[in-house]
């Protein structure tokens, strides 16, 4: 098409500038090395394009394509990241705040042309190099002129680039994820030989030792191991919507978001999808900045090359952020989903394998790098909320399922292999034991009025959680029974509290929260919102406690409790401590090794006019709180678009009582034990 043929040629005319860049001195002899290792990285990428697109890419040995990744990713390792200019605080010891801020999210930007060049997204590329190409032009004339590079004057230029491409922009956050091309992911995932491990540095993400050990272990299980792991992850998936009283029939399509390596289970998993008439939509995690790259993106993706990258990145977006710029953003949002509305309205949800076992992240703090100021997180904020009210209109959250499960990864040490096979007998408990120990839980906690849990052994917990009242006891319940549908593994009952008399402190001496590290974590709660917070990462509580507000809290001043819920998977518990690996879990499952409490929206998000029931056939009535509650007439002011599980595990849980109207207590749990008639199946991994 003449269209593709322009948009190659735009790439070769910038290609061909910036071979001109490296020894050619046109800017102030401050910013030389800067563009000149810039211009040095993007050759790098251009001869990668040339071999990625020549005819001896499909016959190139594992070696070949291993060293062209490692070299494209190599400015962004951690043991030159201290002093790139990918690094903020490098990039602004050597320009200043402002410049030096702009010029390593530009580098960092320019990150993401190396997925793209194995996707030929080429008019992801075109604009990417002309943008840096702009800002270097800014800075030659700006030379030329005697003066100082003008920061507004680049800020201007970033600012018209995101402003004015995002409709191609929000293409990578929406539009591939409901595309139904065959994306290169997909064509390895169906048609690679996994014999070897070369299909692997073909993603073009990142590979490191963790994928390919993955890949090579996967492989020595049999066809009936596979295939029966397959099984539960789709299985799940599709109990989600029988469970639910949801028509999976009326369904075309399926995410699958998938680590790689994991390609043999996945590959039976897409066959198993398919023959409950549902096509897979295969995509790659969001790599740019502007987008809103992230470790934890949906997609297939890699193990993270460098975590203090992205989060020093993470507010890149404070450059441009302000209100013409969300206004433009939410019609691209808009428009991004009206250009795949069928498939949207026709998507069943996401089917989602995590990993777990990476070392627990404790990022450093960078003053030098890019913080939304005050307005700027309120915009922030703002735009989520119609961002989530825009997705509601396309992809209903009443008519769609998920399913999500773990596994770890060799990261976790030398007992990987003991370890996976533990998770998995863990990923298939039985279920109908559990739903009836669960059931017992139940029918004690539906005949309170609140809950109240307290610590031991150094944490300080003292909460009381208060519970909606049961007009029929007969027939409504507050808690869900969860086994292993959506939800993997088994064991936890849950509910949306009420705020109004949900009080007290919520405290854990060490958890790992969306792979970020949280020490004396402490959250004061009154009548349900967060009214105070702390934790110990840092050498001040402003630190702190901004760390807490920027990840936890969302941005917002304040959240509510969202969920309380007690998890009752003690062979998890157990599997944590016996392998000493309780800071690695996954928070699919830490949260089923204790009580836990989410902050933020409650489960049932978007989803509280559905009618659900128990397995005994009782209604769940806990569906929304005083907050949520507004869905009906404001929904911008009912939901947060953030929910965080904070799990107390059981050895620092001193009890958690059901206290009824007339105040009857009923123990559940002391000292870190079942005490319940009939959860004596429970007690007996705590006391292995």
């Amino acid at each position: 098409m003449e269209q593709d043929r322009l948009i190659l040629d735009r790439i070769k005319d910038a290609y061909e500038r910036i071979s001109f860049i490296e020894g050619e001195k046109e800017v102030d002899e401050t910013y030389i090395d800067y563009f000149e290792t810039v211009a040095k990285f993007l050759t790098k990428v251009k001869e990668a394009s040339i071999f990625v697109n020549s005819t001896t890419y499909d016959k190139a040995d594992e070696a070949a394509l291993k060293g062209t990744l490692e070299e494209l990713y190599a400015p962004a390792k951690p043991e030159v990241y201290g002093t790139s200019y990918l690094n903020p605080k490098y990039a602004t010891e050597k320009f200043g705040t402002d410049i030096g801020r702009l010029l390593s999210f530009l580098y960092a930007e320019l990150i993401s042309i190396i997925p793209y060049t194995y996707d030929h997204r080429n008019e992801d590329i075109a604009v990417r190099l002309e943008l840096f190409l702009e800002i270097y032009t800014a800075f030659i004339c700006a030379k030329q002129e005697n003066e100082k590079p003008d920061y507004n004057a680049l800020r201007g230029i970033v600012y018209s680039f995101a402003f004015d491409y995002q409709d191609l922009l929000l293409n990578e956050m929406i539009g591939f994820k409901f595309d139904t091309f065959h994306s290169v992911g997909e064509k390895i995932l169906m048609e690679a030989d996994l014999n070897t491990t070369d299909y692997l540095y073909r993603y073009g993400e990142y590979i490191s030792d963790n994928e390919t050990e993955i890949s090579r272990f996967i492989a020595t299980l049999t066809e009936e191991e596979t295939q029966r792991i397959a099984d539960v992850y789709t299985e799940g998936y599709r109990k989600g919507f029988e469970v639910t009283g949801k028509d999976i029939s009326i369904k075309e399509y399926v995410q699958i978001y998938y680590p790689i390596g994991f390609e043999r289970i996945i590959r039976k998993a897409v066959n198993n999808f398919k023959e409950m008439g549902l096509n897979p939509l295969i995509f790659r995690c969001a790599s740019s900045v502007i987008c809103g790259r992230d470790t934890e993106s949906p997609g297939f993706i890699s193990t993270c090359y460098n975590k203090q990258f992205f989060f020093d990145h993470e507010e890149d977006a404070a450059i441009w952020y302000d209100k013409a710029y969300v206004a433009r953003r939410v019609e691209a949002y808009r428009n991004a989903y009206e250009k795949v509305k069928y498939q949207a309205n026709h998507y069943g949800g996401p089917a989602v394998m995590e990993i777990f076992g990476e070392v627990p992240f404790a990022p450093e703090i960078k003053e030098e790098c890019c913080h939304f100021t005050e307005d700027q997180q309120k915009l922030l904020v703002d735009f989520r909320t119609k961002a989530t009210q825009i997705t509601q209109e396309y992809v209903p959250g009443d008519e769609r399922s998920f399913t999500i499960i773990s596994f770890p990864i060799p990261e976790i040490g030398d007992k990987f292999k003991e370890i996976f096979a533990e998770t998995v007998k863990l990923n298939t408990l039985d279920y109908e034991l559990y739903r009836d120990m669960q059931q017992i839980i139940i029918d004690t906690l539906d005949k309170a009025d609140h809950v109240e849990v307290k610590g031991m052994n150094g944490n300080r917990t003292d909460l009381s959680v208060a519970l909606h009242e049961l007009k029929n006891p007969s027939e409504e319940t507050n808690f869900e029974n969860c086994v292993a549908d959506v939800n993997i593994p088994v064991g936890e009952v849950f509910t949306s509290p009420k705020l109004k008399g949900t009080n007290g402190v919520l405290h854990v001496t060490k958890v790992f929260l969306a792979g970020l590290l949280y020490k004396d974590l402490s959250i004061e709660l009154k009548d349900g919102m967060i009214a105070d917070y702390n934790c110990a990462n840092f050498d001040t509580d402003e630190k702190n406690k901004k760390y807490i507000k920027d990840n936890i809290l969302a941005h917002h001043d304040t959240i509510p409790i969202g969920e309380f819920a007690i998890g009752t998977n003690t062979v998890a518990y157990k599997m944590a401590e016996k392998f000493d690996i309780a800071d690695r879990l996954t928070i699919l499952i830490a949260e089923k090794t204790g009580p836990h409490f989410a902050m933020g929206d409650t489960c049932y998000s978007h989803e509280e006019e559905v009618v659900s029931y128990n397995p005994d056939g009782k209604r769940i009535i806990a569906k929304s709180n005083e907050v949520s509650e507004q869905y009906k007439t404001d929904p911008s002011k009912a939901y947060f678009g953030c929910h965080t599980d904070i799990t107390i595990p059981y050895d620092e849980l001193g009890s958690l009582t059901a206290v009824a109207k007339d105040g009857t207590r009923y123990d559940i749990i002391r000292e870190g034990k079942f005490v319940l008639p009939g959860l004596e199946e429970l007690n007996k991994p705590l006391e292995a």
